[in-house]
């Protein structure tokens, strides 16, 4: 046997504070020393941390990652182990994304990232060249100052691996492995057994098992031992890295870390047997056979040995069954953890939320309750970090610390329903019931004297004051009735977050959260400038459907039952006036469902149809519901409002990125903001087809799962209460 001890981690890094990624590096380097392990495996740039983004452009980041690796090496950091470090390296005028590999107080080889991470949310090439020469490895001059320290001159550079006296390793950094010819299987053939994943994955809805499923793909048919590390936490973005660090044995999980997590290292031991991985690509016909035909991979040859004989002392890690959470576990948990990131690195006292008594409002009271819970759960486990944070940020004192989370949201949480003459009772005593649930401290504010003084400061510059349609208004004045009070609602939030701490005695300020969910955002249904903008939101990249099932959850999982009946009302903006023959509906002023919002959300982003192909793909979806002519008036008013209200999406709050078809217009979906509304042209296309449709006989399949509720007409409003505004 070939008993080899292996570390990778979880850790929660912050780009470009080099003290605290520095000390994540060296307590996982500690730990993995302490355990016996000889490979240690950090995150994709761990030193730097990984979002930097165009701080990457400065020299000042790349010496002071080298200062920092001079700083590990010159210690006894890297005695007896193998560290991968990742970090930017500048090769002559190139900058480069790269693994430096380190043991013994020498780097042994740096490794360049050969296929870049450059769609969605990533833009690596804007900061790093890609590695393209495969067929040797460089000889990369060490700055002088690491030079000196280090008494190494040069090292060298490129795609290769390292040659043991019983074993190779390699390292394949993050996109690699899902790029169409990963270095994984050539590397294989040349006789790696242990493979080194660095990298920095952001959480998003139900990809996990995506995830999962590469690092289990790559060892499957050609054996191997596959480590991956991840950065874990909020680095200073919208982004959430969730961790999941993993170990995998010739296809089998073996070894799994936490996917959300307030710890800020977390290492993940795993005992192995590479004769395991001998034996099972020897058991491989078309493996020996490719293998013995192989494109040879230059090497780095290093004269000591990492593995141990048969030892009964040593225990084998075995398979182990794989960690899922559900996706109302994923909104709760991602979203409660970047908060509290977000809370403690921002020297922020505490969150204020206007809580309305709806769903988007009170799922994100959910979310901090659920940050709450988790905080005084990781104090109980005696985690130093979690506590100190937490009784600085709660203004603790005399040895005192949370231990109650009702207690905790109280000192740290505060909920504001700001009412008008349109609000309803039931919303009022909802909003109320459930920040008692959470243990928020709760205000009940009424901003009619507010609205009425703005309402006569405008009659008096005017002479004319507004009504409400149901009143006998235009569509004019109600819009702008019902703007007025979204606005008052902002600017009332932002100014008792910045005052109440004041009033209470405590030091600092308070974040304001906002509270508009993914799809709000892409169809504009939102006031520009009410409580959607705030300082941060952490269901802005989420659907309405996912809040709702969330909601369900939450009620029980997390014990604020208030939830259930919160989730059952039926959402409404509560801006116009309630009578016996009219009641406000977000559906109905939207002139579609949120379900058909998911729809076209999902086909405009992730499968990329503009105005025609959505309108072609959708006669496929629902056609045995709609026609075609039906159809293409869904898709154009759609396209119709999606285009007037693209602005909003420029000043949108910053928010946890959590779907794949988030129209956030900062990093993620980058449109253009002024748009021709009529689309003229595509929609006379789209007319075209239909007419050609008409009197044919069209045949649509069934489609599994399709019904009423999926598709139903929601009789449009002619005026969009939210459009252009």
């Amino acid at each position: 046997m070939r008993l080899l001890k292996v570390a990778t981690c979880n850790l929660n890094q912050w780009a470009m504070d080099f003290e605290c990624n520095m000390k994540n590096i060296k307590a996982s380097i500690t730990e993995a020393k302490a355990a016996g392990a000889v490979i240690r495996l950090g995150p994709e740039l761990e030193v730097t941390g990984y979002g930097c983004e165009d701080h990457f452009l400065e020299l000042d980041t790349i010496t002071h990652a080298w200062e920092c690796l001079k700083e590990l090496l010159l210690g006894d950091w890297t005695d007896g182990i193998l560290c991968s470090i990742g970090m930017p390296v500048i090769k002559g005028a190139e900058r480069y994304n790269c693994q430096v590999l380190c043991m013994n107080r020498r780097i042994i080889m740096i490794r360049p990232k050969m296929w870049l991470a450059n769609d969605g949310n990533y833009r690596e090439l804007r900061w790093f060249t890609a590695w393209k020469q495969r067929e040797h490895l460089d000889e990369f001059q060490l700055p002088i100052e690491i030079s000196e320290a280090l008494d190494q001159k040069s090292v060298p550079f490129g795609y290769g691996y390292i040659q043991f006296i019983d074993t190779a390793v390699a390292a394949e950094v993050c996109e690699e492995l899902f790029s169409p010819l990963p270095p994984h299987a050539e590397l294989a053939l040349n006789g790696v057994e242990v493979f080194m994943n660095a990298s920095g994955s952001h959480h998003q809805l139900r990809k996990l098992d995506i995830r999962l499923n590469a690092f289990m793909g790559a060892t499957h048919a050609r054996g191997g031992v596959y480590m991956y590390s991840n950065q874990q936490g909020c680095d200073g973005g919208r982004l959430y890295y969730d961790g999941c660090a993993c170990i995998v044995v010739n296809g089998d999980v073996v070894a799994q870390g936490s996917q959300f997590s307030l710890r800020d290292v977390e290492v993940i031991i795993s005992q192995v047997d590479l004769d395991a991985v001998a034996s099972l690509r020897g058991s491989i016909s078309s493996f020996q056979e490719q293998a013995s035909c192989k494109v040879k991979v230059s090497s780095v040859a290093v004269p000591c040995r990492l593995t141990q004989s048969f030892n009964l002392k040593m225990t084998l890690s075995s398979p182990k069954k794989i960690m899922y959470h559900s996706p109302q576990e994923e909104i709760a948990f991602g979203p409660a953890c970047w908060m509290w990131d977000y809370l403690r690195r921002s020297g922020a006292s505490g969150f204020l939320l206007p809580l309305s008594g709806g769903a988007d409002s009170s799922s994100v009271a959910a979310i901090v309750g659920c940050m709450c819970q988790l905080v005084v759960k990781e104090i109980a486990k005696g985690d130093e970090q979690v506590k100190a944070d937490a009784n600085r940020i709660g203004n603790y004192s005399n040895g005192q610390f949370p231990t109650d989370s009702k207690e905790f949201a109280k000192r740290i949480f505060y909920t504001v329903f700001m009412g008008s003459e349109n609000s309803s009772e039931e919303t009022k005593r909802r909003a109320k019931q459930l920040a008692d649930e959470i243990g928020a401290w709760h205000l009940d504010v009424c901003i009619d004297g507010v609205v009425s003084a703005v309402l006569t400061l405008f009659q008096t510059v005017t002479g004319k004051r507004p009504r409400y349609k149901v009143d006998g208004g235009s569509n004019a004045e109600n819009l702008g009735l019902q703007n007025i009070q979204a606005r008052m609602r902002m600017v009332l939030a932002f100014m008792l977050a910045s005052l109440l701490p004041w009033v209470h005695s405590k030091p600092g300020f308070y974040l304001v959260l906002g509270s508009s969910n993914v799809d709000e955002g892409l169809r504009g249904y939102l006031t520009k400038y009410d409580c959607s903008s705030a300082d941060i939101n952490p269901i802005g990249s989420i659907s309405k459907t996912d809040l709702r099932l969330f909601l369900k959850w939450a009620a029980t999982d997390l014990g604020y039952p208030s939830l259930a009946e919160i989730e059952a009302a039926p959402p409404t903006a509560e801006l116009e006036p309630i009578r016996s023959d009219y009641s406000q509906l977000d559906e109905v002023d939207m002139g579609m469902t949120y379900e058909e919002l998911s729809v076209y959300g999902r086909m405009r982003k992730i499968f990329r149809c503009g105005p025609v192909s959505m309108f072609k793909n959708l006669c496929y979806k629902w056609g045995t519901k709609l026609s075609p002519a039906e159809v293409a008036e869904k898709v154009k008013y759609f396209f119709k409002y999606y285009s007037i209200n693209r602005h909003k999406m420029t000043v949108l709050t910053p928010s946890y990125h959590a779907e794949s078809y988030s129209p956030e217009d900062n990093r993620f979906d980058l449109r253009q903001f002024l748009y021709n509304s009529r689309w003229p042209y595509q929609f006379k296309k789209i007319d075209e087809i239909v007419d050609g449709l008409n009197g044919d006989s069209v045949a649509f399949p069934e489609e599994a799962g399709n019904s009423e509720k999926e598709v139903g007409v929601v009789a449009a409003n002619s005026e969009d209460p939210s459009a252009g505004l």
